[in-house]
């Protein structure tokens, strides 16, 4: 199961569905064996439906992109106005777009999640939500998300359902391209662009800038969505789903994943560059270099059980601290 299957992912201690314990070696298809992570946890406790919707899209995960999208309202700060009633709508917007995305993606996999021992147990395969409850929850959010983007300007208006068609159509790029970590990391870099198009109302100056920052967080959840689709690459391809993972093997579907990495810092470079950043910012990009090179390392080809490690805590923290470096240049 990857990163765009659930839009951030976690493990749980225990015994298996399918009667393995954790961190029992399998054999998949091709390849040496590999150390399996455990199935999804990390759940809010409680049953009822406010809990139930939260875990359904894992709404505590907003932390992986939404610090991105407040990037991008921090550099086009720097030329233009910027109202806590337009951080509000943009915070609004990016909320109902990642649950959107989230919920659509749940929708479109339930009869995969419900053959895959590790999301077996999500809310609709389990029968936690019902097919009407999730439709209706993404109908009311992408709902929200063009009356926001309707609320910030013209420009998100017109733009909003093209986003809305993007972020949904993810869900079945598995079913036909290797490439489908690519459309997920274009799904997520949406973020700082509409943060800024939100404030600015119209494209940056120079033009290439939200070029860069797009190619940054493309690239930069492309390479941990595929180190992601490690655990899960006997399952994709006994299901026929495509994934570098499946294309290429383990060994080199992490040097991809490294090589994504090593063009996103490039790309954060240049948008930092371009946006007149100064020394804050490109500390920040330092420290998530390094928790990059963190994730690397913990990530092996025959030994995955330290994946949950990487992709939570380096990639939630990576987001974290080149926002913060971008502000305290723009406050200091």
């Amino acid at each position: 199961m990857r990163c765009g299957r659930s839009w951030g992912l976690s493990s749980s201690t225990g015994g298996r569905a399918d009667g393995r314990t954790v961190g029992q070696r399998v054999t998949p298809s091709a390849g040496p064996p590999v150390r399996l992570t455990a199935r999804e946890g990390q759940r809010l406790a409680g049953e009822s439906l406010l809990v139930r919707y939260a875990n359904f899209v894992r709404l505590p995960h907003t932390i992986f992109a939404l610090p991105f999208a407040l990037l991008g309202v921090v550099v086009a700060s720097r030329t233009y106005p910027l109202t806590g009633r337009a951080m509000g709508l943009v915070i609004l917007a990016f909320t109902c777009a990642r649950f959107v995305a989230m919920g659509f993606n749940r929708i479109a996999d339930r009869e995969l999640d419900a053959r895959n021992p590790r999301t077996r147990q999500r809310e609709l395969p389990s029968g936690r939500l019902t097919l009407a409850q999730a439709w209706s929850a993404v109908l009311v959010a992408a709902a929200l998300f063009v009356g926001a983007a309707w609320e910030l300007n013209p420009l998100c208006f017109a733009l909003s359902p093209l986003a809305l068609l993007w972020i949904g159509s993810y869900s079945y790029t598995k079913r036909f391209t290797d490439w489908s970590h690519l459309w997920l990391g274009l799904s997520l870099a949406m973020a700082p662009v509409g943060g800024y198009l939100a404030v600015a109302g119209a494209w940056s100056r120079p033009w290439w800038l939200l070029g860069a920052i797009t190619a940054a967080v493309t690239c930069w959840v492309a390479g941990f969505d595929v180190f992601y689709a490690l655990q899960d690459e006997a399952f994709d391809r006994a299901e026929r789903l495509r994934s570098l993972v499946v294309r290429l093997g383990r060994g080199p579907a992490i040097v991809a994943g490294k090589s994504l990495h090593g063009l996103a810092l490039f790309a954060l470079v240049l948008f930092g560059a371009g946006a007149g950043l100064g020394w804050a910012y490109f500390g920040g990009v330092a420290v998530g270099a390094g928790l990059i090179a963190w994730e690397h390392h913990l990530v092996k080809p025959g030994d995955l059980s330290r994946l949950d490690a990487a992709f939570f805590t380096a990639n939630g923290i990576v987001s974290i601290v080149v926002f913060l470096g971008a502000l305290a240049d723009r406050v200091f």
